[in-house]
């Protein structure tokens, strides 16, 4: 076997340098033949037995390095995995066409993190509200044992990392690139503090440029190595939509955070509601609520307004007082017309209602204390 393709590993290690993530023919190749013996037919070029051209790949065959690669992971302490390792999170065999491998960068263990986590994705273009929700449900849900996993990118995603650096949660950040090469650039400090103390990932090999295709491949892991997912703005044509579309195409849950109806960031996040069966939420408690365990400690609690002295009272006091002005005093005649009972019951309505000092007798009648 040439090029250093000795067994299925390095062989899925090749597609990764040959091929993109989601490419259509390499993929049905694979599925045909297997890696090793696909690789082979790619090797050769010209047509595969099934008559597709193979051609595509030749150019990438003399780039091809294993060795180097290796030497690369090594020096900087990348770690390589595929399907079968005990740090391969699960959840991405979910997907349709899952990643051939892995390349991580991080001391956390990625499968461990993976299995109670949210992805909080969401516009680059955020505005303050947006980054605030983002910190806010990233620190919440961070506390309350969940990873935050997005893809470092600027605002909504970056929001998030932060806070869940801050809160001291994990936290993931899948790369459209290679995890050697932080994007953009300008979160280079970001992307190197989540290596440091969470797990930075990614399907292409190192020293990969990121690209609009990797980018929309990148979203489908956001979305399946994650128990659901949360975007926090997005406009109508947002690619933080297309991870929440990943996402429920496997059966993940998938919620939004509202906006203005007026703002145009948050448009996105409204039409999801509407036509993908989003559910939305406003705080930690809920998105816990919607991808925690049932029932428990990942209840969140019923949000109620503020309690009021006549909640407590039975109905006859209750609608003897809705009856009674603050300003105004009533006699009880006008108050057993108004409230249809008769004038026993109001009396000992009242008498109830003045024990509790909610209502008070007046020279010219009875009223609200």
């Amino acid at each position: 076997m040439s090029h250093g393709v000795t067994d299925e590993i390095t062989a899925r290690m090749a597609w990764a340098r040959l091929a993109e993530p989601t490419d259509s023919v390499a993929v049905a190749l694979i599925e045909r033949f297997g890696y090793l013996d696909a690789f082979e037919v790619a090797a050769r070029g010209g047509l595969s037995p099934s008559g597709v051209k193979v051609d595509r790949f030749t150019a990438r065959l003399t780039d091809l390095d294993l060795e180097r690669d290796r030497e690369v992971c090594a020096r900087l302490g990348v770690r390589t995995l595929v399907p079968g390792d005990a740090e391969w999170p699960e959840a991405l065999d979910d997907l349709e066409i899952p990643p051939w491998c892995l390349w991580v960068r991080g001391p956390l263990d990625l499968s461990e993190v993976s299995d109670r986590s949210v992805a909080i994705v969401g516009a680059r273009a955020s505005t303050p509200y947006g980054n605030h929700m983002a910190a806010e449900l990233a620190s919440g849900t961070g506390l309350r044992g969940f990873t935050i996993v997005s893809g470092a990118a600027f605002g909504i995603d970056a929001a998030a990392h932060r806070a869940a650096l801050a809160a001291e949660v994990p936290t993931v950040a899948v790369l459209a690139g290679g995890v050697d090469r932080p994007y953009p650039p300008a979160h280079t400090d970001l992307i190197e503090q989540i290596a440091r103390v969470g797990v930075v990932v990614s399907e292409v090999p190192p020293a990969s440029s990121p690209t609009r295709p990797r980018f929309l491949a990148r979203n489908r892991l956001i979305a399946a190595m994650t128990t659901g997912t949360v975007v926090v703005e997005a406009a109508l044509r947002s690619g933080s939509l297309r991870t929440l579309r990943d996402a429920a195409t496997i059966g993940r849950p998938v919620a939004v955070v509202p906006g203005p109806v007026t703002s145009m960031a948050s448009a996105g996040c409204h039409q999801a509601v509407r036509d993908e069966g989003a559910t939305l939420v406003t705080d930690a408690g809920e998105v816990v609520d919607l991808l925690g365990e049932i029932g428990g400690a990942d209840l969140a609690p019923r949000k109620r307004g503020p309690e009021r002295p006549e909640d407590q009272l039975d109905p006859q006091p209750h609608l003897v007082w809705s009856t009674l002005a603050p300003f105004r005093s009533k006699t009880v005649e006008e108050i057993t017309i108004q409230a249809g009972l008769s004038a026993r019951e109001v009396l000992g309505a009242l008498g109830d209602l003045q024990s509790r000092g909610m209502a008070e007798l007046r020279l010219d009648g009875w009223g609200r204390a």
